[in-house]
């Protein structure tokens, strides 16, 4: 596991983003973990959190010119990583949507710059895909070009059938999507503390009972 994967996790951990116990999904599932990005709500924990995004980001490769927040958690999201990227030499333009269109002033459906060329989408998770959905076809139809999209974790948690949200993403769209931390990550930081081996069976049994292939 990367060392910034791990890192991650238990910077998660610390803020109390990511906890333990049991946690019903909206799919009725009863997870031994839960993971709220909405909780890193300080100006510390943002700045530390966007620089792992940052991490990701340049880890993946993935060739991009600007970044894109959906509206409303990706707008912090996407506004952090660019200044943590900026500081780490890769100063790139980025966008986020309104989720009404403004009829004065500038007007339009966006804010920030343009939206053009290579556009890579940044969001805390994917669940049902909605919003990824909705930011390809701004995207689209802004004449600009989705490159992928980069979260925060992603549970490999099946769906309705056989695919987790990111697969599908990836299957519909053919975008890659990028995480800074994957259940086989949270698995990998837990085998390795030995006051978590409650913790580490529990997500382990729930990964065997849900959870989706690698691909």
């Amino acid at each position: 596991m990367s060392q910034f994967r791990q890192d991650f996790i238990r910077f998660a951990i610390q803020q109390e983003v990511l906890c333990f116990g049991e946690f019903q999904t909206k799919a009725g599932r009863l997870s031994p973990y839960f993971f709220n990005a909405g909780l890193f709500n300080d100006g510390s924990a943002l700045r530390e959190l966007c620089q792992f995004y940052a991490q990701a980001v340049l880890a993946s490769e993935v060739p991009f010119d600007m970044l894109f927040g959906p509206a409303y958690k990706g707008i912090p999201l996407a506004a952090g990583t660019a200044i943590a990227l900026a500081e780490q030499g890769c100063n790139v333009p980025y966008c986020f949507n309104r989720k009404e269109a403004k009829d004065h002033g500038e007007g339009g459906t966006t804010v920030g710059a343009k939206l053009q060329g290579r556009v890579l989408i940044i969001d805390d998770v994917i669940s049902a895909g909605t919003s990824v959905r909705e930011s390809i076809e701004l995207i689209r139809a802004a004449g600009a070009t989705p490159c992928g999209v980069v979260i925060a974790l992603d549970r490999m948690e099946r769906g309705q059938g056989e695919l987790s949200a990111t697969q599908e993403v990836q299957r519909n769209y053919g975008l890659p999507v990028v995480s800074i931390a994957t259940l086989d990550d949270l698995l990998g930081y837990l085998q390795g503390q030995g006051g978590m081996m409650q913790n580490l069976q529990a997500v382990q049994s729930y990964r065997d009972r849900y959870g989706v292939k690698n691909d």
